[in-house]
């Protein structure tokens, strides 16, 4: 039998290490599989309430992966094909969308149960913090329905405020038939009637310089619009007027896209998803109603350009006095 070379382990050795390392690294992940199971077991028999959190943290973070995924394809199409952001299909723009924001909410609870059994510290915060901390992903159904209200009452709350905005706005009209257009607009919502989209776009000028432009508003009219988009209102007032823009921009470039698809082939789900993010919630509407409300909403966004993506964000409000829980007289 000839001599191994020298300097060199012999094969069978070192394959023969290889497989021990192996077999002690799948013992012990069948060892933490089985405490995890028996974990389990155990909250959901005397714990509950508290094994549905631990279960929607699982499942959560399942698809979380698989979004993140999802949207890793959609940037080496991006990358490939060379398409911009504005040229994706609808879904795959919104998907895109969503998920970036959902993930910069996410990362501080991600890094959290980065470590061992630090999850648990997760659920922890989850339980006690769940609408502060968590995105869609870690609701329960439960908390679906309850944190989707609580957001859209915040946003309600928002209506007064910024249609007494466009008011204050309206005194620094120097064209006579554009402030009584701007008037009469905020008087028929503050009334609770539907206004025209005629009505709207006949003082869509206002919106792209001052006083109402995405750059030329004042910064008041600003923090009255951010919580509209669930975006927070005590930023810097460059950094709150970048957000914005942004955020109009997205919505703008979502409405298009799905113009080019057809509003009709969204499903139920996406057809009232579609509409919470444009300011429509309510659990009292028919299905035919919501895409009545959408087709409005399209009209309006298709006549608009770029520099007039301001209009768009207050017909979050102006195009919600006839919905149950809408602007009215607030």
């Amino acid at each position: 039998m000839s001599a191994s070379p020298p300097g060199r382990l012999p094969l069978c050795r070192h394959s023969s290490s290889s497989k021990v390392r192996r077999g002690i690294g799948q013992y012990v992940v069948s060892k933490f599989r089985s405490a995890n199971g028996k974990y389990e077991v155990f909250l959901k028999r005397r714990f509950p309430r508290f094994y549905q959190l631990y279960h929607t943290f699982k499942e959560g973070f399942k698809l979380l992966l698989h979004d993140a995924k999802e949207v890793h394809r959609i940037k080496m199409k991006m990358h490939s094909d060379g398409l911009q952001f504005k040229d994706l299909p609808y879904r795959e723009l919104e998907k895109y969308r969503q998920f970036r924001r959902d993930i910069m909410k996410a990362v501080p609870l991600l890094v959290i149960s980065i470590p061992p059994f630090a999850n648990y510290l997760a659920l922890f915060l989850m339980y006690f913090f769940p609408r502060q901390l968590l995105v869609p992903y870690f609701w329960t159904p439960k908390q679906q329905v309850e944190f989707r209200a609580s957001y859209h009452s915040n946003r309600v709350r928002q209506h007064g405020p910024v249609l007494r905005g466009l008011e204050a706005a309206s005194q620094q009209v120097a064209d006579g038939q554009l402030q009584r257009g701007l008037k009469g607009l905020c008087a028929k919502v503050q009334g609770g009637a539907n206004p025209q989209v005629s009505e709207i776009l006949a003082v869509r000028s206002l919106f792209s310089g001052p006083p109402l432009g995405i750059h030329r508003m004042s910064v008041d009219q600003m923090r009255r619009l951010s919580p509209l988009l669930f975006l927070t209102p005590r930023l810097p007032t460059f950094l709150m007027g970048r957000r914005l823009n942004r955020h109009a921009v997205e919505l703008l470039l979502l409405d298009r896209a799905l113009s080019r698809m057809g509003p009709q082939q969204l499903s139920e789900a996406e057809l009232r998803q579609a509409c919470y993010v444009r300011g429509l919630h309510s659990n009292s509407l028919e299905i035919n109603q919501y895409r009545e409300w959408l087709s409005r909403w399209l009209q309006v966004s298709s006549s608009l350009k770029d520099s007039e993506v301001s209009l768009l964000l207050h017909c979050i409000v102006l195009l919600s006095a006839d919905s149950p829980d809408g602007a009215g007289r607030r």
